[in-house]
């Protein structure tokens, strides 16, 4: 096991200096710079920022640099957010993420294995049907329709919760967003949840189980649930991953301040040190929640061996 973690954590080191690279070389070949406007600054001002910025450097030469402060955990200042560190805004943009993602992903692994067992051991009857449309509607409805919609129904005309804003101190700001975050995982789960259910239940050691006069829960919970499970852990990794670093839309929508604005600001910009540093963000949590991730999935599945 620990051969197996320090050969995947090896392995991340390069992954993660490709993705800043890539990244690095792109966000440096589009047109147009940080400190582009449409007045121009002085030549003289113009130079002075360049030169405070290290841009005034060979592309090589600003490479090294900026790899020299990543590789010590420094992403570098913000050209778009002045006085400000790319690091202070993934401090204050990333614990709104994890809330609201953390929320929706237990919603979506709760909600959405119920109701794939449930359409299961239920199959062909209305337990199987309406969970099944319902879970087609959340992978069609896209999150800028879901996400108005469940403010003007809870916020406009019932006045039950806020429309948006951020109180991390108060659980129904966090209703809607969770909400609108959650509802396509709830239906992928569902399916998936589903699909692997009716597989395994008609396999011969639980029909050699059912033989044996065990009791259907018992078959299910001892017998069936871990092999059910095991395809959803396979999506968790990049789900968590996903959840974790917010949805733009469901920022826009709420109000949310996490970095998912900031990632976008950025990009539009051209604030190099805010993008890259955010997109070796993503790639680090995709890495660990994936690695987290095989590790479930070797513990629900026993035949599977963890190798180097």
């Amino acid at each position: 096991m620990l051969r197996y973690l320090a050969g995947r954590l090896l392995t991340a080191v390069p992954t993660l200096i490709i993705i800043a690279t890539l990244a690095f070389g792109l966000l440096h070949a589009a047109p147009g710079g940080p400190f582009d406007a449409a007045k121009r600054l002085p030549p003289a001002i113009e130079r002075s920022i360049e030169a405070q910025y290290h841009l005034n450097e060979p592309l090589w030469r600003q490479y090294l640099r900026y790899m020299d402060q990543l590789a010590h955990g420094n992403f570098g200042p913000s050209y778009t957010y002045r006085d400000t560190t790319v690091n202070q805004l993934i401090r204050s943009g990333l614990p709104v993420d994890a809330t609201i993602g953390t929320c929706a992903l237990f919603a979506a692994l709760s909600i959405g294995s119920l109701f794939g067992l449930l359409a299961a051991l239920k199959r062909d009857t209305a337990w199987d049907f309406v969970p099944m449309l319902l879970a087609s509607l959340g992978i069609a409805l896209p999150a800028f329709v879901v996400g108005p919609l469940l403010i003007l129904i809870f916020a406009v005309q019932l006045h039950w919760l806020p429309s948006g804003d951020w109180r991390g101190d108060s659980v129904r700001y966090l209703v809607l967003p969770v909400t609108a975050l959650a509802l396509p995982y709830i239906a992928y789960v569902a399916r998936m949840v589903r699909g692997s259910a009716l597989e395994v239940l008609s396999s011969p050691y639980i029909r050699t189980a059912r033989a044996k006069g065990l009791p259907d829960r018992t078959v299910i919970l001892r017998h069936a649930l871990k092999p059910i499970l095991t395809p959803v852990v396979s999506f968790i990794g990049p789900a968590f991953a996903g959840v974790l670093t917010g949805s733009i839309i469901i920022e826009d929508v709420f109000g949310l301040p996490g970095i998912g604005r900031y990632f976008v600001t950025g990009a539009i910009d051209r604030d190099y040190t805010l993008v890259v540093g955010i997109t070796v963000l993503y790639g680090a949590l995709i890495i660990i929640c994936n690695l987290l991730a095989d590790l479930c999935y070797a513990w629900l599945d026993p035949r599977v061996r963890l190798r180097s």
